[in-house]
């Protein structure tokens, strides 16, 4: 089992992009309109023409004026107005090298980044990003555009190592990176976090608030099912977060559980923050096939606005 993403595999996932609803021709109002620009269309529209309507049709936006005059249902069509830059904020810390089921976390993380990217790319957005959390070289930055540049680049990035990386120090972490996720796309970007969330979310809640106070985001949470259900393995030796080793007894069931209370803990806190500002949580895990974890996130996202 590889832990560093394949270039090939990453290029290869542009044909499942399609599948996440993306093809920029479509109409919104359009039945075969994907998830993802369903959910994420909220702004920047303008009107295109009244039509009858078709079975499968957004009845949120019927004319009724046109359908009462008409005696037939009418809605009304919108085009999206202009592109966006999306950003894909992606952990490359050493966290990320971790994975029980199925792949590695860094696996997942780049597919999804990739499977993200090439959909932005579809509707002709500007596409960018960052890498982050490799404590062997610092943030690497991929200005938004509208080419497959800025895209190509990161990919690679998420597949290689700089050979810089050796003499470089430290990258940022998850905080300084909300901070600094929106530089150089100015306002109302749609900004991905790919990321290990297992932290404390109140680390994250003023740099996460200041972020959507300009800019829509998505947390993708990266997660492995060992880090919420600890597998009884007796006595087993951990690295500590100051670099030391301790002793864990995994055979001891009440310490299991209060190790899967406090993950849980924390997750539950996360979304309660997200959901304060309005943020979607779309956790992908490592045992999962990406392309469903993110289509299955993003009818939930379509779910909940539905009830807006």
């Amino acid at each position: 089992m590889s832990l560093q993403p394949v270039l090939d595999d990453l290029l290869e996932l542009r044909h499942q992009a399609h599948a996440l609803g993306m093809a920029s021709h479509h109409l919104v109002n359009s039945s075969f309109a994907g998830l993802y620009a369903s959910v994420f269309r909220g702004q920047g529209l303008n009107f295109e023409e009244v039509r009858e309507y078709h079975e499968g049709d957004d009845i949120r936006n019927m004319d009724w004026k046109v359908t009462a005059r008409t005696g037939e249902p009418h809605l009304k069509v919108f085009r999206e107005e202009r592109e966006r830059s999306v950003m894909l904020c992606v952990d490359k810390g050493p966290h990320m090298d971790f994975g029980t089921r199925g792949t590695f976390k860094s696996i997942q993380a780049a597919k999804a980044a990739a499977l993200l990217g090439w959909a932005a790319n579809h509707l002709h957005d500007r596409v960018g990003g960052v890498l982050f959390g490799d404590p062997r070289c610092e943030d690497r930055y991929f200005r938004a555009t509208k080419d497959r540049q800025a895209l190509w680049r990161l990919l690679h990035g998420l597949t290689t190592v700089p050979e810089q990386c050796e003499t470089e120090h430290g990258s940022g972490s998850l905080p300084e990176i909300l901070r600094k996720a929106s530089q150089g796309i100015g306002t109302g970007g749609l900004v991905f976090v790919i990321a290990d969330f297992n932290l404390d979310p109140t680390v994250l809640k003023q740099p996460l608030s200041q972020l959507c106070q300009r800019h829509s985001a998505v947390l993708v949470p990266i997660d492995d099912p060992a880090e919420r259900e600890l597998p009884d393995m007796g006595t087993v030796l951990f690295h500590s977060p100051d670099g030391g080793l301790l002793e864990v007894d995994t055979s001891d069931a009440g310490a299991r559980e209060r190790y899967r209370e406090a993950w849980e803990s924390r997750r539950r806190r996360l979304i309660q923050l997200a959901n304060s500002l309005g943020v979607a949580v779309i956790p992908v895990w490592t045992h999962e096939e990406v392309h469903g974890a993110l289509m299955r996130g993003l009818e939930r996202r379509l779910r909940a606005r539905a009830y807006l």
